[in-house]
């Protein structure tokens, strides 16, 4: 009985202290992998490769290092490596199997930083999303909205629709369209409409603003204004516009007509 409690506590003591090394292992191993995968992401090797890349590139080297680790430490306590291999495949496919979704966002997430239709920065419209991607992750891609809400869009549905790409070319034009009295003089209008988006500094100077007569309406004559501004300002020169433009129509007295209904009455006489 005695040879039987010392055996147990001598096997007792060598399976604690494979257990506390084997922890140990993961603890420092998991630290590690993060401190080599951020090294790898700030190397000048990838200072050339877009921000979602790098971010992606990081995340892999992680993962594959976390389960180097845990294969470590299951060799530590004992467990053969090609059993616990085979499990881990095992787990793999039932996963896969399970995940067949989020594999799906993976290939599209990796499609999507290799064939680069946007980058982390751009600003994307896709289905009725809009606004400034800030991350390209593994499952999803998330998006800053104008007014400041983060929304997930998973990968496999962002790679099968259309989307738009208004960062990607530096500049933008900005169609406005306004409208007059049939009594407002035509040459008139239009230098007002130029010389208003002249004065505004967030409009670039080339291409030059165009102002033409663009259509007889029912009740006014409408002019459209085309104005060209970095991707950036889109918003101030709109809203620039659209407020600018009222007040020089104030100024030179260029009525804005609105719809206007005139009744009459008719008084009829009964016969007596």
């Amino acid at each position: 009985m005695e040879e039987i409690l010392k055996k147990a506590a001598e096997t007792g003591t060598q399976f604690g202290l494979k257990l506390i090394f084997a922890v140990a292992v993961l603890v420092i191993g998991i630290k590690l992998s993060k401190w080599i995968a951020k090294i790898i992401v700030k190397s000048r090797s990838l200072s050339g490769l877009d921000e979602g890349v790098r971010k992606f590139i990081g995340k892999s080297v992680k993962i594959a290092l976390y389960v180097l680790i845990i294969i470590s430490a299951a060799g530590i306590l004992g467990i053969p490596y090609a059993s616990f291999v085979a499990v881990l495949g095992s787990a793999g496919v039932a996963i896969g199997l399970a995940l067949q979704g989020s594999l799906s966002n993976i290939a599209a997430g990796i499609l999507i930083l290799v064939n680069k239709p946007f980058k982390v920065g751009d600003y994307i419209a896709a289905g009725d999303i809009e606004g400034t991607v800030s991350e390209i992750g593994f499952f999803a891609t998330k998006i800053i909205t104008i007014d400041n809400k983060l929304v997930s869009y998973p990968n496999a549905a962002l790679s099968n629709t259309s989307v738009t790409d208004y960062t990607a070319l530096g500049t933008r034009r900005i169609d406005l369209v306004f409208s007059t009295s049939y009594d407002s003089d035509i040459d008139t209008v239009k230098n007002i409409l130029v010389n208003v988006a002249s004065a505004d500094e967030y409009v670039l100077s080339e291409p030059k603003p165009e102002a033409h007569l663009s259509n007889h309406a029912d009740s006014a004559l409408e002019f459209k204004i085309m104005v060209w501004c970095k991707s950036s300002d889109y918003w101030t020169v709109r809203y620039n516009m659209l407020e600018n433009v009222k007040k020089a129509f104030d100024k030179e007295k260029i009525e804005i007509p609105y719809p206007k209904l005139d009744v009459s009455v008719q008084q009829i006489k009964s016969e007596k």
